[in-house]
Protein backbone atom coordinates (compact mmCIF):
# COMPACT_ATOMS: atom_id res chain seq x y z
CA UNK A 1 0.00 0.00 0.00
CA UNK A 2 1.41 3.45 -1.24
CA UNK A 3 2.15 5.32 1.93
CA UNK A 4 2.17 9.42 1.55
CA UNK A 5 5.80 11.74 2.61
CA UNK A 6 5.58 13.22 6.12
CA UNK A 7 4.56 16.92 5.90
CA UNK A 8 7.49 18.68 6.96
CA UNK A 9 7.37 21.81 9.23
CA UNK A 10 8.61 25.11 8.69
CA UNK A 11 11.65 24.34 10.27
CA UNK A 12 12.58 21.37 8.58
CA UNK A 13 12.13 23.28 5.31
CA UNK A 14 14.35 25.92 6.42
CA UNK A 15 16.81 22.71 6.67
CA UNK A 16 16.65 21.02 3.01
CA UNK A 17 17.31 24.28 1.75
CA UNK A 18 19.65 26.40 3.69
CA UNK A 19 22.58 24.52 1.86
CA UNK A 20 21.74 26.93 -1.62
CA UNK A 21 22.20 29.78 0.68
CA UNK A 22 25.68 29.11 0.60
CA UNK A 23 25.86 28.18 -3.18
CA UNK A 24 23.99 30.90 -4.21
CA UNK A 25 26.67 33.10 -2.70
CA UNK A 26 29.48 31.41 -5.26
CA UNK A 27 27.19 32.01 -7.91
CA UNK A 28 26.36 35.61 -7.30
CA UNK A 29 30.02 36.56 -6.19
CA UNK A 30 30.64 35.26 -9.91
CA UNK A 31 27.93 36.81 -11.27
CA UNK A 32 28.13 40.56 -9.84
CA UNK A 33 32.29 40.23 -10.12
CA UNK A 34 33.82 38.30 -12.67
CA UNK A 35 33.56 40.46 -15.61
CA UNK A 36 34.65 42.97 -13.30
CA UNK A 37 37.98 40.75 -12.13
CA UNK A 38 38.63 40.11 -16.10
CA UNK A 39 38.73 43.41 -17.16
CA UNK A 40 40.93 44.30 -14.42
CA UNK A 41 43.35 41.92 -15.64
CA UNK A 42 42.97 43.80 -19.32
CA UNK A 43 39.82 41.74 -21.60
CA UNK A 44 38.26 44.01 -23.97
CA UNK A 45 34.65 44.33 -23.62
CA UNK A 46 33.74 42.62 -26.71
CA UNK A 47 35.49 39.66 -25.16
CA UNK A 48 34.09 39.36 -21.88
CA UNK A 49 31.37 37.15 -23.34
CA UNK A 50 34.11 34.44 -24.28
CA UNK A 51 35.78 34.13 -20.91
CA UNK A 52 32.23 33.25 -19.38
CA UNK A 53 31.69 30.41 -22.08
CA UNK A 54 33.62 27.76 -19.45
CA UNK A 55 31.45 28.30 -17.15
CA UNK A 56 28.60 27.54 -18.51
CA UNK A 57 29.60 24.76 -20.58
CA UNK A 58 30.89 22.63 -17.99
CA UNK A 59 27.18 22.85 -16.32
CA UNK A 60 25.56 21.53 -19.19
CA UNK A 61 28.44 18.55 -18.81
CA UNK A 62 28.54 18.34 -15.61
CA UNK A 63 24.67 18.32 -14.08
CA UNK A 64 23.23 15.41 -16.47
CA UNK A 65 26.49 13.50 -15.24
CA UNK A 66 25.69 14.41 -11.04
CA UNK A 67 22.13 13.95 -11.95
CA UNK A 68 22.49 10.25 -13.24
CA UNK A 69 24.85 9.48 -10.18
CA UNK A 70 22.97 11.04 -7.38
CA UNK A 71 19.51 9.09 -8.43
CA UNK A 72 21.87 5.76 -8.36
CA UNK A 73 23.71 6.92 -4.96
CA UNK A 74 22.42 5.00 -1.94
CA UNK A 75 24.78 4.65 0.86
CA UNK A 76 25.31 5.72 4.52
CA UNK A 77 26.08 9.40 4.06
CA UNK A 78 22.46 9.25 1.49
CA UNK A 79 21.32 10.00 -2.25
CA UNK A 80 22.56 14.02 -2.72
CA UNK A 81 24.36 14.99 0.21
CA UNK A 82 27.81 13.48 -0.35
CA UNK A 83 27.50 15.93 -3.64
CA UNK A 84 26.54 18.59 -1.54
CA UNK A 85 29.27 18.37 0.21
CA UNK A 86 32.00 17.67 -2.33
CA UNK A 87 31.06 20.73 -4.41
CA UNK A 88 30.89 23.12 -1.44
CA UNK A 89 34.88 21.95 -0.93
CA UNK A 90 35.90 23.07 -4.60
CA UNK A 91 33.41 25.77 -4.85
CA UNK A 92 35.24 26.96 -1.39
CA UNK A 93 39.10 26.92 -2.76
CA UNK A 94 37.85 28.56 -5.96
CA UNK A 95 36.80 31.40 -4.45
CA UNK A 96 39.55 31.77 -2.82
CA UNK A 97 41.59 31.77 -5.39
CA UNK A 98 39.74 33.25 -8.00
CA UNK A 99 40.51 36.99 -7.06
CA UNK A 100 44.65 36.51 -6.98
CA UNK A 101 44.74 35.30 -10.00
CA UNK A 102 47.63 36.84 -11.70
CA UNK A 103 46.66 36.47 -15.46
CA UNK A 104 43.84 36.30 -17.53
CA UNK A 105 43.95 32.33 -18.16
CA UNK A 106 44.49 31.82 -14.26
CA UNK A 107 41.18 33.89 -13.83
CA UNK A 108 39.24 31.61 -16.33
CA UNK A 109 40.58 28.35 -14.89
CA UNK A 110 39.56 29.35 -12.03
CA UNK A 111 35.75 30.40 -12.92
CA UNK A 112 35.72 27.45 -14.84
CA UNK A 113 36.29 25.10 -11.45
CA UNK A 114 34.17 27.34 -9.59
CA UNK A 115 31.44 27.17 -11.57
CA UNK A 116 31.40 23.42 -12.38
CA UNK A 117 32.07 22.75 -8.74
CA UNK A 118 29.00 24.75 -7.81
CA UNK A 119 26.65 22.91 -10.48
CA UNK A 120 28.25 19.44 -8.37
CA UNK A 121 25.92 20.90 -5.53
CA UNK A 122 23.49 22.66 -7.02
CA UNK A 123 22.12 19.80 -9.19
CA UNK A 124 20.88 17.32 -6.75
CA UNK A 125 19.48 20.23 -4.10
CA UNK A 126 16.98 20.67 -6.83
CA UNK A 127 15.88 17.31 -6.84
CA UNK A 128 16.39 17.28 -3.01
CA UNK A 129 12.85 18.96 -2.73
CA UNK A 130 11.32 16.57 -4.88
CA UNK A 131 12.78 13.80 -2.88
CA UNK A 132 11.74 15.13 0.24
CA UNK A 133 8.76 16.27 0.03
CA UNK A 134 4.60 15.44 -1.49
CA UNK A 135 3.13 18.02 -4.48
CA UNK A 136 1.41 19.82 -1.95
CA UNK A 137 4.51 21.04 -0.34
CA UNK A 138 6.51 21.43 -3.29
CA UNK A 139 5.56 25.51 -4.23
CA UNK A 140 6.73 26.01 -0.57
CA UNK A 141 10.21 23.71 -0.96
CA UNK A 142 11.17 25.38 -4.00
CA UNK A 143 9.64 28.90 -2.26
CA UNK A 144 12.08 28.31 0.68
CA UNK A 145 14.91 27.24 -2.08
CA UNK A 146 14.52 31.24 -3.76
CA UNK A 147 13.85 32.77 -0.22
CA UNK A 148 17.55 31.18 0.18
CA UNK A 149 18.93 31.83 -3.28
CA UNK A 150 17.82 36.05 -2.90
CA UNK A 151 19.38 35.97 0.54
CA UNK A 152 22.75 34.63 -0.48
CA UNK A 153 22.88 36.49 -3.87
CA UNK A 154 22.25 39.82 -1.00
CA UNK A 155 24.94 39.08 0.90
CA UNK A 156 27.21 38.12 -1.75
CA UNK A 157 26.76 40.84 -3.49
CA UNK A 158 26.77 43.96 -1.25
CA UNK A 159 30.06 42.11 0.03
CA UNK A 160 32.53 44.49 -1.65
CA UNK A 161 30.51 47.55 -1.20
CA UNK A 162 30.38 47.03 2.55
CA UNK A 163 33.66 46.12 2.77
CA UNK A 164 34.52 49.48 1.60
CA UNK A 165 31.83 51.91 2.89
CA UNK A 166 31.65 50.15 6.63
CA UNK A 167 35.08 48.63 7.31
CA UNK A 168 36.85 50.65 5.06
CA UNK A 169 38.51 48.38 2.52
CA UNK A 170 40.16 49.87 -0.59
CA UNK A 171 37.98 49.37 -3.49
CA UNK A 172 40.36 51.04 -5.88
CA UNK A 173 43.43 49.17 -7.21
CA UNK A 174 46.60 49.59 -9.46
CA UNK A 175 46.23 48.66 -13.16
CA UNK A 176 46.04 44.62 -13.09
CA UNK A 177 45.19 44.03 -9.37
CA UNK A 178 41.51 43.13 -8.19
CA UNK A 179 40.59 45.50 -5.06
CA UNK A 180 40.47 44.26 -1.61
CA UNK A 181 37.01 44.88 -1.30
CA UNK A 182 36.61 42.06 -3.79
CA UNK A 183 39.12 40.10 -2.88
CA UNK A 184 37.74 39.98 0.73
CA UNK A 185 33.91 39.45 -0.05
CA UNK A 186 35.23 36.46 -1.69
CA UNK A 187 37.14 34.88 1.16
CA UNK A 188 34.03 35.93 3.09
CA UNK A 189 31.56 33.84 0.56
CA UNK A 190 33.84 30.68 0.81
CA UNK A 191 33.40 30.21 4.31
CA UNK A 192 29.56 31.07 4.23
CA UNK A 193 29.21 29.08 0.92
CA UNK A 194 31.09 25.69 3.09
CA UNK A 195 28.81 26.39 6.48
CA UNK A 196 25.53 26.57 5.18
CA UNK A 197 26.23 23.59 2.49
CA UNK A 198 27.69 21.47 5.92
CA UNK A 199 24.51 22.92 7.98
CA UNK A 200 22.04 20.87 5.24
CA UNK A 201 24.30 17.64 5.20
CA UNK A 202 24.26 17.51 9.07
CA UNK A 203 20.54 18.44 9.36
CA UNK A 204 18.81 16.45 7.36
CA UNK A 205 18.20 12.60 6.70
CA UNK A 206 17.33 11.56 3.09
CA UNK A 207 14.40 8.98 2.64
CA UNK A 208 16.10 4.96 2.30
CA UNK A 209 15.53 2.98 -1.04
CA UNK A 210 12.72 0.91 1.28
CA UNK A 211 11.09 3.93 2.08
CA UNK A 212 10.76 5.47 -1.29
CA UNK A 213 9.01 2.11 -2.36
CA UNK A 214 6.43 2.60 0.63
CA UNK A 215 5.95 5.89 -1.46
CA UNK A 216 5.33 4.32 -4.39
CA UNK A 217 8.67 5.18 -6.24
CA UNK A 218 11.37 2.91 -7.12
CA UNK A 219 15.40 3.09 -6.80
CA UNK A 220 16.94 4.19 -10.38
CA UNK A 221 18.70 0.96 -11.02
CA UNK A 222 19.25 -0.68 -14.36
CA UNK A 223 16.35 -3.31 -13.66
CA UNK A 224 13.98 -0.22 -13.26
CA UNK A 225 14.23 1.16 -16.78
CA UNK A 226 13.67 -1.30 -19.04
CA UNK A 227 14.81 -0.69 -22.64
CA UNK A 228 16.86 2.00 -22.96
CA UNK A 229 15.29 4.36 -25.54
CA UNK A 230 17.40 4.39 -29.11
CA UNK A 231 17.25 7.75 -30.68
CA UNK A 232 17.65 7.83 -34.63
CA UNK A 233 18.58 11.62 -35.89
CA UNK A 234 22.26 11.53 -35.07
CA UNK A 235 22.59 12.11 -38.96
CA UNK A 236 20.58 14.87 -38.60
CA UNK A 237 22.12 16.70 -35.26
CA UNK A 238 25.34 16.50 -37.31
CA UNK A 239 24.17 18.05 -40.35
CA UNK A 240 22.32 20.79 -38.50
CA UNK A 241 25.40 21.89 -36.57
CA UNK A 242 27.81 21.77 -40.27
CA UNK A 243 24.92 23.70 -41.47
CA UNK A 244 25.20 26.48 -38.76
CA UNK A 245 29.36 26.37 -39.06
CA UNK A 246 28.60 26.88 -42.45
CA UNK A 247 26.01 30.05 -42.04
CA UNK A 248 28.21 31.60 -39.44
CA UNK A 249 31.15 31.51 -41.46
CA UNK A 250 29.61 33.09 -44.58
CA UNK A 251 28.01 35.74 -41.96
CA UNK A 252 31.71 36.54 -40.68
CA UNK A 253 33.35 36.76 -43.96
CA UNK A 254 30.53 39.09 -45.20
CA UNK A 255 30.84 41.68 -42.18
CA UNK A 256 27.50 40.30 -40.81
CA UNK A 257 29.51 39.37 -37.75
CA UNK A 258 31.99 40.79 -36.33
CA UNK A 259 34.10 37.49 -35.45
CA UNK A 260 32.44 33.61 -35.71
CA UNK A 261 35.55 31.91 -33.68
CA UNK A 262 33.99 31.42 -30.86
CA UNK A 263 30.51 31.12 -32.28
CA UNK A 264 31.79 27.45 -33.75
CA UNK A 265 31.28 26.13 -30.72
CA UNK A 266 27.66 26.29 -30.30
CA UNK A 267 27.79 24.50 -34.48
CA UNK A 268 30.13 21.91 -32.60
CA UNK A 269 27.67 20.97 -29.58
CA UNK A 270 25.02 20.30 -32.34
CA UNK A 271 27.15 18.33 -33.97
CA UNK A 272 28.51 16.90 -30.86
CA UNK A 273 25.04 15.36 -29.87
CA UNK A 274 24.58 13.77 -32.89
CA UNK A 275 27.82 11.91 -32.47
CA UNK A 276 26.44 11.06 -28.99
CA UNK A 277 23.03 9.10 -30.23
CA UNK A 278 25.36 7.26 -32.89
CA UNK A 279 27.67 5.83 -30.50
CA UNK A 280 25.00 5.40 -28.01
CA UNK A 281 23.12 3.42 -30.71
CA UNK A 282 26.21 1.62 -31.18
CA UNK A 283 27.22 0.66 -27.81
CA UNK A 284 23.34 -0.74 -27.07
CA UNK A 285 23.39 -2.58 -30.13
CA UNK A 286 26.58 -4.12 -28.64
CA UNK A 287 24.55 -5.13 -25.89
CA UNK A 288 26.47 -2.62 -23.82
CA UNK A 289 23.26 -0.34 -23.66
CA UNK A 290 23.48 0.13 -19.73
CA UNK A 291 25.66 2.93 -19.49
CA UNK A 292 25.53 7.06 -18.82
CA UNK A 293 25.74 7.91 -22.06
CA UNK A 294 23.03 5.89 -23.44
CA UNK A 295 20.61 6.51 -20.27
CA UNK A 296 21.07 10.64 -20.60
CA UNK A 297 20.81 10.80 -24.76
CA UNK A 298 17.85 8.02 -24.11
CA UNK A 299 16.12 10.26 -21.36
CA UNK A 300 17.15 13.38 -23.35
CA UNK A 301 14.89 11.80 -26.41
CA UNK A 302 11.91 11.32 -23.94
CA UNK A 303 11.52 14.07 -22.17
CA UNK A 304 7.83 14.43 -20.90
CA UNK A 305 5.83 16.60 -22.94
CA UNK A 306 5.72 19.30 -20.12
CA UNK A 307 9.36 19.42 -19.83
CA UNK A 308 9.87 19.99 -23.77
CA UNK A 309 7.40 22.97 -23.63
CA UNK A 310 9.22 24.43 -20.44
CA UNK A 311 12.82 23.72 -22.04
CA UNK A 312 11.78 26.68 -24.81
CA UNK A 313 11.08 29.05 -22.09
CA UNK A 314 14.07 28.47 -20.38
CA UNK A 315 15.91 28.65 -23.45
CA UNK A 316 15.33 32.32 -23.84
CA UNK A 317 14.51 33.33 -19.92
CA UNK A 318 18.48 32.21 -19.27
CA UNK A 319 19.29 34.52 -22.30
CA UNK A 320 18.05 37.28 -21.40
CA UNK A 321 19.63 36.59 -17.55
CA UNK A 322 23.38 36.04 -18.82
CA UNK A 323 23.31 39.21 -20.89
CA UNK A 324 22.63 41.34 -17.82
CA UNK A 325 24.85 39.30 -15.65
CA UNK A 326 27.72 40.28 -18.42
CA UNK A 327 27.08 43.54 -19.14
CA UNK A 328 25.00 45.58 -16.72
CA UNK A 329 28.67 46.20 -15.27
CA UNK A 330 29.97 48.20 -18.32
CA UNK A 331 26.38 49.56 -19.19
CA UNK A 332 25.79 51.64 -15.54
CA UNK A 333 29.61 52.49 -15.56
CA UNK A 334 29.59 53.96 -19.41
CA UNK A 335 25.49 55.77 -18.80
CA UNK A 336 25.62 56.60 -15.20
CA UNK A 337 28.97 56.84 -14.25
CA UNK A 338 30.36 57.95 -17.59
CA UNK A 339 33.30 56.03 -17.90
CA UNK A 340 34.42 52.91 -19.62
CA UNK A 341 38.11 53.31 -18.36
CA UNK A 342 37.75 49.64 -16.05
CA UNK A 343 40.85 50.95 -14.67
CA UNK A 344 39.40 54.10 -13.24
CA UNK A 345 37.98 54.59 -9.58
CA UNK A 346 34.30 55.33 -11.48
CA UNK A 347 34.36 51.89 -13.17
CA UNK A 348 35.08 50.28 -9.83
CA UNK A 349 32.15 52.45 -8.12
CA UNK A 350 29.97 51.43 -10.97
CA UNK A 351 30.79 47.78 -9.95
CA UNK A 352 30.52 48.28 -6.55
CA UNK A 353 26.66 50.22 -7.17
CA UNK A 354 25.75 47.17 -9.43
CA UNK A 355 26.37 45.06 -6.47
CA UNK A 356 24.01 46.81 -5.06
CA UNK A 357 21.51 46.59 -7.43
CA UNK A 358 22.36 42.53 -7.86
CA UNK A 359 21.53 42.59 -4.08
CA UNK A 360 18.13 44.52 -3.84
CA UNK A 361 16.62 42.42 -7.26
CA UNK A 362 18.29 39.39 -5.31
CA UNK A 363 16.55 40.89 -1.76
CA UNK A 364 13.52 41.19 -3.86
CA UNK A 365 13.03 37.69 -4.95
CA UNK A 366 13.52 36.37 -1.71
CA UNK A 367 10.64 38.24 -0.33
CA UNK A 368 8.25 37.65 -3.43
CA UNK A 369 9.33 33.67 -3.45
CA UNK A 370 7.07 33.52 -0.73
CA UNK A 371 3.79 34.95 -1.81
CA UNK A 372 3.63 32.81 -4.80
CA UNK A 373 2.65 29.68 -3.52
CA UNK A 374 -0.68 31.79 -3.04
CA UNK A 375 -0.79 33.47 -6.41
CA UNK A 376 0.08 29.94 -7.51
CA UNK A 377 -3.16 28.37 -5.58
CA UNK A 378 -5.05 31.02 -7.28
CA UNK A 379 -3.98 31.67 -10.73
CA UNK A 380 -1.67 28.35 -11.13
CA UNK A 381 1.45 27.97 -11.68
CA UNK A 382 1.73 28.32 -15.26
CA UNK A 383 0.45 31.85 -15.39
CA UNK A 384 1.97 32.93 -12.77
CA UNK A 385 5.19 32.36 -14.20
CA UNK A 386 4.16 34.26 -17.48
CA UNK A 387 3.30 37.21 -15.59
CA UNK A 388 6.80 37.31 -13.83
CA UNK A 389 8.30 36.95 -17.19
CA UNK A 390 6.46 39.78 -18.72
CA UNK A 391 7.52 42.09 -15.44
CA UNK A 392 10.83 40.93 -16.21
CA UNK A 393 10.83 41.57 -19.79
CA UNK A 394 9.61 45.33 -19.00
CA UNK A 395 12.12 45.85 -15.97
CA UNK A 396 15.01 44.72 -18.60
CA UNK A 397 13.31 48.12 -21.30
CA UNK A 398 14.06 49.99 -18.24
CA UNK A 399 17.63 48.87 -17.87
CA UNK A 400 18.05 50.54 -21.75
CA UNK A 401 16.13 53.58 -21.06
CA UNK A 402 17.12 55.01 -17.47
CA UNK A 403 20.73 56.88 -17.36
CA UNK A 404 20.37 57.70 -13.48
CA UNK A 405 22.15 55.50 -10.80
CA UNK A 406 19.06 55.59 -8.25
CA UNK A 407 16.38 55.62 -11.56
CA UNK A 408 17.92 51.90 -11.88
CA UNK A 409 16.47 50.62 -8.82
CA UNK A 410 12.77 50.63 -10.50
CA UNK A 411 13.67 48.47 -13.24
CA UNK A 412 15.68 46.45 -10.27
CA UNK A 413 12.52 45.19 -8.23
CA UNK A 414 10.79 43.80 -11.81
CA UNK A 415 13.67 42.10 -12.31
CA UNK A 416 13.65 40.91 -8.53
CA UNK A 417 10.18 39.71 -9.09
CA UNK A 418 11.07 37.86 -12.33
CA UNK A 419 13.69 36.22 -10.71
CA UNK A 420 11.29 34.94 -8.00
CA UNK A 421 9.55 33.41 -10.09
CA UNK A 422 12.20 32.08 -12.63
CA UNK A 423 14.06 30.02 -9.58
CA UNK A 424 10.52 28.74 -8.56
CA UNK A 425 7.77 28.24 -10.76
CA UNK A 426 9.12 26.06 -13.49
CA UNK A 427 10.57 23.55 -11.12
CA UNK A 428 7.14 23.80 -9.42
CA UNK A 429 5.40 22.34 -12.81
CA UNK A 430 8.59 20.29 -13.14
CA UNK A 431 8.43 17.77 -10.22
CA UNK A 432 4.85 17.34 -10.66
CA UNK A 433 5.22 16.25 -14.19
CA UNK A 434 8.57 13.98 -14.13
CA UNK A 435 8.74 10.14 -12.81
CA UNK A 436 10.57 10.53 -9.19
CA UNK A 437 12.81 7.94 -10.09
CA UNK A 438 14.50 9.84 -12.45
CA UNK A 439 14.25 13.12 -11.31
CA UNK A 440 18.11 13.62 -10.46
CA UNK A 441 18.56 13.52 -14.23
CA UNK A 442 16.04 15.11 -15.71
CA UNK A 443 16.40 18.19 -13.45
CA UNK A 444 20.57 18.04 -14.99
CA UNK A 445 18.99 17.38 -18.69
CA UNK A 446 16.58 20.71 -17.92
CA UNK A 447 19.91 22.54 -17.23
CA UNK A 448 20.55 22.35 -20.94
CA UNK A 449 17.92 24.55 -21.55
CA UNK A 450 19.58 27.48 -18.82
CA UNK A 451 23.34 26.50 -20.17
CA UNK A 452 22.45 26.52 -23.96
CA UNK A 453 21.43 30.54 -24.63
CA UNK A 454 24.58 31.70 -21.56
CA UNK A 455 26.53 29.43 -24.76
CA UNK A 456 25.28 31.58 -27.14
CA UNK A 457 25.18 34.81 -25.69
CA UNK A 458 28.85 34.14 -24.49
CA UNK A 459 29.81 33.20 -28.06
CA UNK A 460 28.03 35.77 -30.17
CA UNK A 461 27.10 38.84 -28.01
CA UNK A 462 30.65 40.21 -28.47
CA UNK A 463 30.60 40.12 -32.04
CA UNK A 464 27.54 41.45 -32.07
CA UNK A 465 28.19 44.45 -30.11
CA UNK A 466 31.46 45.03 -31.88
CA UNK A 467 30.02 45.21 -34.97
CA UNK A 468 26.60 47.07 -34.87
CA UNK A 469 27.10 48.66 -31.46
CA UNK A 470 30.71 49.49 -30.74
CA UNK A 471 30.99 51.62 -27.51
CA UNK A 472 27.41 51.09 -26.92
CA UNK A 473 26.86 48.36 -24.61
CA UNK A 474 23.47 49.88 -23.53
CA UNK A 475 21.72 48.39 -26.39
CA UNK A 476 22.32 44.68 -24.86
CA UNK A 477 19.67 45.55 -22.66
CA UNK A 478 17.08 46.00 -25.37
CA UNK A 479 17.97 42.83 -26.53
CA UNK A 480 17.48 41.07 -23.53
CA UNK A 481 14.30 42.74 -23.25
CA UNK A 482 13.22 41.38 -26.71
CA UNK A 483 13.95 37.91 -25.46
CA UNK A 484 12.16 37.81 -22.24
CA UNK A 485 9.11 38.96 -23.73
CA UNK A 486 9.04 35.98 -26.50
CA UNK A 487 9.96 33.60 -23.03
CA UNK A 488 6.91 34.93 -21.52
CA UNK A 489 4.94 34.36 -25.02
CA UNK A 490 6.26 30.75 -24.37
CA UNK A 491 4.47 29.88 -21.13
CA UNK A 492 1.03 29.81 -23.32
CA UNK A 493 1.81 26.48 -24.32
CA UNK A 494 2.88 25.30 -21.18
CA UNK A 495 -0.30 27.02 -19.74
CA UNK A 496 -2.52 24.58 -22.47
CA UNK A 497 -0.35 22.03 -21.82
CA UNK A 498 -0.25 22.02 -17.95
CA UNK A 499 -4.42 22.70 -17.90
Amino acid sequence: MRTARPRLAPGQLWNISFGFFGIQIGFALQNANASRIFQSLGTPIDQLGLMWIAAPLTGLLVQPLIGHYSDRTWGRFGRRRPYFLAGALLSTLALFVIPNAPAIWVAALTLWLLDASLNVSMEPFRAFVGDMLDPVQRPAGYAFQTGFIGSGAVVASLAPWALEHWFGVSNSAASGAVPDAVRYGFYFGGAMLLAAVLWTVLTTREYAPDELCAFGEAADTPAAHGDVVVPRTGGRWIAGGAALALALWLAARSGYLGSAQEAYLVAAGLAAYGIAQLVSRALIAAGRGDNVLSHIVGDLATMPGTMRRLALVQFFTWGALIIMWVYTTPVVAEHVYGTADATSDAYNQAGSWVGVLFALYSGIAALAAFALPFVARGVGAARTHMAGLAIGAVSFLGLFVVRSQYGLVVPMIGIGIAWASILTMPYVILANALPQRKLGIYMGIFNFFIVLPQLLVATVMGGVIKTYFPGEPQWTMLIAAVVMAIAAAAMLRVERGHA
